[in-house]
């Protein structure tokens, strides 16, 4: 089998290949690096003496399994003889014929001046202060880790150069300084991401307390509560923040409340999601206040069955009854109703508004004509007026209704039905002896025309009644 590596190995230098391996053995990666030396034996079978003791010392180098039975007692001892052998074999010369070599055995016994050398494949102050402690005291204490941070960082800079802000984050954390670290990632970061889920680490792991006396109030709340807030502001990541707003006990409810008011309702879809938000956790008065916008917006758009749909939404009787009106005017101009779907199906929602029953009841009563059911038909009309659901302005509509139903073959309405028709009539025309300033001379006419038909049908059908009532009181 062709083996990629040892190709590789056979066409880039012997120099950057041992490169490479001081490269593995600074990350402590043993196995990579045994691999590497082992292709490089193979150039160099003069060296094969030292590159063989070498990966003997490499292989015996104790790793501590705090999973096993072995205790840091047994470990530390293990590993101070394995670092003996291997200042014995720098001592007596095993690796001085080659340079590179004898480097990675001092890297091996953590000489300072020689980790400071590499400081190219380093890099940074803190991966030097993890090949010193892996390769110098691998069993060192949490609680010394900030001595040998700083010492790292004192190393690595040599005062050329200032500590950058995550330098200060990471000398921090080793001390353990929970609200040092918050406090640095805070005005360092450029958002509160990092710091915010930080601090609800930290906090499931019961490690806050202290801290958020000192802030007066919850620490983990208040940063979730200013990550969130900048999430708002986003054209999309808002629906992310409501989540956080819900794991906010204290101040989430108040701050979403806030918020979601801001959220711009560019289309109709939008505001369903941020209703359908509202809804699920209550906020009626955000409901309330999305609905109404919508509905107003509709209007604007001369769509009024969407706008009646939002109001209902909202149990705004106020504008419901506005739309309503706006939906009869429609009829009264255009004959038809717009949005016939929306009204077939209002159920106990028309029961918001006077006018909104009006409107519902109206259509039940086309419905029934259309059916040919005349007498349901003529029971409700008359009882749209008499109950006074029907607006005045409305009542000739309701009147002209009529004409088709007295003008039927067999009586639809009874003598006492026709007087309330009458009555009703005579109530809408009384008050009319003036022509209004707004009809012309043309609608007056027609509106004239209309009143005396209207008296003429009432007669025929209240003769007709009376002489129908009369036999079938007779016989």
């Amino acid at each position: 089998c062709f083996d990629p590596s040892l190709s590789l190995a056979l066409t880039v230098p012997v120099a950057l290949l041992l490169l490479q391996v001081i490269c593995y053995v600074l990350q402590g990666r043993m196995d990579e690096a045994r691999q590497m030396l082992a292709k490089q034996a193979s150039q160099q079978p003069a060296a094969r003496s030292m590159f063989k003791t070498l990966d003997s010392l490499m292989k015996k180098m104790p790793v501590f399994n705090p999973a096993g039975s072995q205790t840091l007692t047994e470990f530390d001892l293990k590993w101070r003889h394995w670092h003996e052998e291997c200042e014995l074999h720098l001592q007596d010369g095993s690796f001085s014929s080659n340079s590179n070599l004898e480097t990675i055995c001092k890297i091996l016994l953590g000489h300072e001046e020689t980790l400071l050398n590499q400081k190219e494949q380093l890099s940074t102050w803190y991966h030097l202060l993890v090949s010193r402690l892996l390769y110098t005291h691998p069993s060192v204490k949490p609680t010394e880790l900030h001595y040998y941070a700083q010492s790292s960082m004192d190393l690595f800079l040599d005062n050329r150069s200032a500590p950058e802000p995550l330098d200060s984050i990471l000398l921090a954390a080793f001390e353990f300084d929970i609200h040092q670290v918050i406090k640095d990632c805070s005005i360092a970061l450029s958002n509160w991401w990092f710091v915010a889920h930080l601090t609800d680490l930290l906090d499931h792991c019961k490690l806050l307390q202290s801290h958020n006396l000192h802030f007066g109030s919850n620490l983990r709340e208040f940063l979730l509560l200013e990550y969130a807030s900048g999430l708002f502001t986003h054209h999309s990541l808002w629906q992310l923040a409501v989540d956080y707003f819900d794991h906010c006990p204290e101040f989430g409810r108040i701050y979403l409340e806030l918020q979601i008011e801001r959220v711009p309702l560019d289309t109709e879809r939008k505001a369903l999601k941020v209703l359908r938000i509202c809804e699920q956790r209550q906020l009626a008065e955000q409901v309330r206040s999305i609905c109404k916008i919508m509905a107003k917006k509709a209007v604007r758009n001369n769509r009024l069955g969407s706008a009646l749909s939002w109001s209902i939404r909202a149990k705004d009787a106020a504008f419901a009854t506005l739309i309503s009106d706006r939906f009869l005017q429609d009829y009264c101009a255009r004959g038809t109703f717009s949005d016939l779907d929306l009204i077939d199906n209002l159920g106990s929602a028309m029961l918001l508004s006077d006018r909104l029953t009006f409107l519902g009841k109206y259509r039940e009563f086309h419905k029934l004509y259309g059916e040919k059911r005349f007498a349901e038909a003529a029971k409700l009309l008359l009882s749209l007026m008499t109950a006074r659901i029907a607006p005045r302005s409305f009542w000739m509509t309701l009147l002209t209704d009529a004409l088709p139903l007295l003008e039927q073959k067999q009586v639809i309405f009874s003598a006492d039905q026709t007087y309330e028709l009458m009555h009703c009539l005579e109530e809408l025309t009384s008050g009319k002896t003036e022509p209004s300033d707004k009809c012309t001379v043309q609608e007056e006419d027609i509106e004239t025309t209309k009143v005396e038909l209207l008296r003429l049908a009432l007669a025929r059908n209240l003769a007709a009644a009376i002489v129908k009532e009369g036999t079938v009181d007779s016989l």
